[in-house]
C-alpha cells in the first residue's frame, strides 16, 4: 500500500496562479432545540380537519371579533321556510304596494281638485272692479264706459277671465283705437288704451244724420287720423283745423289727414282750415291769413322744411301765398 497523503489544501499546479479562496457566508445561528423531557414520546401535531358543511342555501360567514378568531358558520336569517309562507309574503307585499298606490292617487286627486277649485271657482282670485286701472283714455274716451265693460266680468276668477274677448269689448267703446288688457294678480286688471284723438273738424252737411246731433242743427264731426269720427261739437274747437272736402270722397279726405298727421305740433297749431277738391290739391290757410298751396301728400317732410325756412326768411316777409307743391321750386306771392 502506498503511504497516505496528508489531507490539506491542494497546492496549485506548477505554472498556474492560485485562485483566491472564497470565504463561506456566515450562517445564521441555529436555535437551540427544546429539550424533550424524558419518559414522553415525541409525536407530530395532528392536523385539524375542518368539518364538512352540508350543501344548502346557508352561507358561511366569519365574525370579526377583536381577536379575529374563527366563529364557525353563521346561517343568515330566513324569511320563510316553506312555499306556502313565501306565497303569503308575496301576497302581503302586493297588497301593501297596491294600497300605497291607491293612497297616492287619491291624495293627488284631492290636491288637484282643491287647487282647481281655488283657481277657477273660488272667490279668492275673483276680479275686483275696484282694482282695475285704466291708462291712456285721452280727451275722447269715456272712462266710465270702459269700467262698465270691465265690471260686467266682476266676480270672475282671473284664471278663467278671457282677456282677448274683454279687449274686443273694450275696442267697441267710442274713441278707443287700441287696447291691451293684462291681469294684475291677485284680483286686478290693467287696461292700457290708445285713444282716437281728433285731428280735424269736418262741417256736417245740412240734414245729415250724425250721432249726437240735434235735428235741424249743423255742427262739426271730429275725425281722427284714420278718418273715424270720435265726437261731435256744435262749434269748431280751438286748435283743430276745419277740413272742407267733397262729401263721401274718402281718398281726398285721406290725403288731407295724412298731411295733418305728419305736421309738427307747432305748425299744426297754426293751421286754421284745410280744403281740397282732389287728393293732389291740398290747400291750407294759416291762422295769420297766409295761404299755403301744399299739393299732394307726397314729400311732406321736405315741404315742411321748405315752408319753415320761407316763414323764417326776411325775403318772404309779407307774402300771402306760399306754394310748396313743388318743394324744390317754391313760389311766394
Amino acid at each position: 500500500m502506498s503511504p497516505s497523503r496528508p489531507v490539506g489544501p491542494r497546492s496549485p499546479a506548477p505554472g498556474r496562479p492560485s485562485a483566491p479562496r472564497r470565504s463561506a457566508p456566515p450562517s445564521a445561528p441555529t436555535p437551540a432545540a427544546k429539550p424533550v423531557p424524558r419518559g414522553k414520546p415525541v409525536t407530530a401535531p395532528t392536523p385539524t380537519v375542518p368539518q364538512e358543511v352540508p350543501f344548502g342555501r346557508a352561507v358561511t360567514t366569519y365574525s370579526a371579533g377583536g381577536a379575529r378568531r374563527y366563529a364557525g358558520p353563521v346561517t343568515p336569517p330566513v324569511v320563510s321556510t316553506s312555499s306556502v309562507e313565501r306565497f303569503a309574503e308575496r301576497s302581503r307585499a302586493r297588497r301593501n304596494l297596491a294600497r300605497r298606490q291607491i293612497l297616492t292617487v287619491a291624495g293627488s286627486t284631492v290636491l288637484v281638485g282643491t287647487l282647481g277649485w281655488l283657481l277657477f271657482l273660488s272667490p279668492v282670485l275673483a276680479l275686483d272692479p275696484a282694482q282695475v286701472h285704466i291708462e291712456g283714455a285721452g280727451t275722447v274716451v269715456a272712462v266710465d264706459q270702459v269700467l262698465g265693460v270691465v265690471g260686467a266680468h266682476a266676480t270672475t276668477p282671473l284664471p278663467r277671465l278671457d282677456t282677448v274677448r274683454l279687449r274686443d269689448e273694450v275696442l267697441d267703446v267710442p274713441g278707443v283705437r287700441e287696447a291691451r288688457v293684462t291681469r294684475e294678480w291677485p284680483r286686478g286688471l290693467a287696461v292700457v288704451l290708445v285713444a282716437r284723438e281728433p285731428v280735424a273738424a269736418v262741417p256736417e252737411q245740412p240734414g245729415a244724420a250724425t250721432p249726437g246731433a240735434t235735428p235741424g242743427q249743423a255742427g262739426f264731426a271730429l275725425l281722427d287720423m284714420d278718418g273715424v269720427q270720435v265726437g261731435r261739437v256744435d262749434a269748431a274747437p280751438d286748435g283743430l283745423p276745419v277740413v272742407d272736402v267733397p262729401v263721401g270722397d274718402k281718398r281726398t279726405l285721406g290725403a288731407v289727414l295724412t298731411v295733418l298727421q305728419q305736421l309738427p305740433a307747432d305748425l299744426l297749431a297754426q293751421v286754421g282750415d284745410v280744403s281740397a277738391r282732389t287728393q293732389d290739391t291740398v290747400t291750407m290757410t294759416l291762422r295769420d291769413g297766409v295761404r299755403v298751396d301744399w299739393g299732394s301728400a307726397s314729400e311732406t317732410p321736405l315741404k315742411i322744411a321748405v315752408l319753415s325756412a320761407l316763414r323764417a326768411s326776411p325775403a318772404a316777409a309779407g307774402a300771402t301765398v306760399i306754394d310748396v307743391s313743388a318743394p324744390r321750386l317754391p313760389i311766394t306771392k
